[in-house]
């Protein structure tokens, strides 16, 4: 009788933890409640794309980090609190994490613009589309259209697909360009603040570019924590700064029809990664 009741009680809980559903570690969406941004979060990072509404304030494809403590998500209870009457810096101040970053014109945290003549060629408008295509409680992918724009005497089109997993510091990117021209050269890189004192220190690599640095937006509340910030192009042509426009990048030439395929990351030294040598080493052998 004894073995009935524990072979029993063994079926019954096989049958609670098979019926338990697997815990939501990613989401993307769009937010049209809050200006057309694009938001999109794991369990360890956060961050958004500027849409059409915020055009001119900026105009820019520049990824905006938020910082965040490890585990639950967050962005759409910010974003819900950001939205009531007189309460629009809510992601600015710290609840477990925060917008601390700076964007304006620029690649922010880790976008990717075609480079000619030595210069940045940022798109006309901010993305103007979007899709999920796929989702799951580990893993979200979605592509964000940008329109044709002129780059230097190239037009140049914009289907940036980006992927999100579940405990993982980077995500990565499938940038399809059209343009009409053989091959384009293209930056994908990081901001390099130039506020004193800002930039702590920075890695290179054959195929990544790194960063480890203060918070670049105190407007609302100050910041104790650092930020870690990487970019990584697998099979880069070769990795630069772009002094004049305070980028560190790494830089490759496509083919028309070709895809570009490379991650990026961002952490908080509140979280897991408290040093600029282990996040230095995150990013050299992701």
């Amino acid at each position: 009788m004894k073995r009935i009741v524990v072979i029993a009680l063994a079926f019954a809980l096989l049958a609670s933890c098979a019926g338990k559903p697997e815990e939501q570690k990613v989401m993307a969406r769009e937010v049209p409640e809050r200006a057309d941004d694009f938001v999109f979060e794991n369990n360890l990072i956060a961050g958004r794309f500027y849409g059409k509404a915020l055009e001119g304030n900026p105009t820019s494809p520049g990824i905006d980090i938020w910082v965040k403590l490890p585990g639950a998500l967050v962005a759409n209870d910010w974003y819900a609190e950001a939205v009531k009457p007189g309460n629009g810096n809510y992601y600015h101040k710290d609840h477990g994490g925060k917008d601390c970053y700076k964007v304006a014109v620029s690649l922010g945290g880790g976008a990717s613009v075609p480079y000619l003549d030595g210069k940045l060629c940022y798109p006309a408008t901010n993305y103007r589309s979007s899709e999920i295509l796929s989702e799951s409680p580990s893993e979200v992918s979605f592509v964000l259209h940008y329109p044709e724009w002129q780059a230097g005497d190239v037009k140049v089109s914009l289907d940036k697909k980006v992927t999100v997993f579940a405990d993982c510091y980077f995500c990565k990117v499938e940038d399809t360009y059209t343009f009409d021209t053989d091959s384009l050269t293209i930056a994908a890189g990081i901001f390099r603040h130039n506020k004193k004192e800002t930039i702590e220190a920075e890695a290179f690599g054959e195929d990544y570019y790194a960063i480890w640095e203060h918070a670049s937006d105190t407007s609302v509340e100050p910041e104790d924590g650092m930020l870690g910030v990487a970019v990584i192009l697998p099979q880069a042509d070769c990795v630069t700064l772009i002094d004049e426009e305070r980028h560190g990048a790494c830089l490759k030439k496509i083919a028309a029809g070709q895809t570009l395929e490379y991650w990026f990351g961002s952490c908080w030294s509140k979280g897991d990664i408290t040093g600029s040598a282990e996040w230095f080493v995150l990013a050299a052998s992701f």
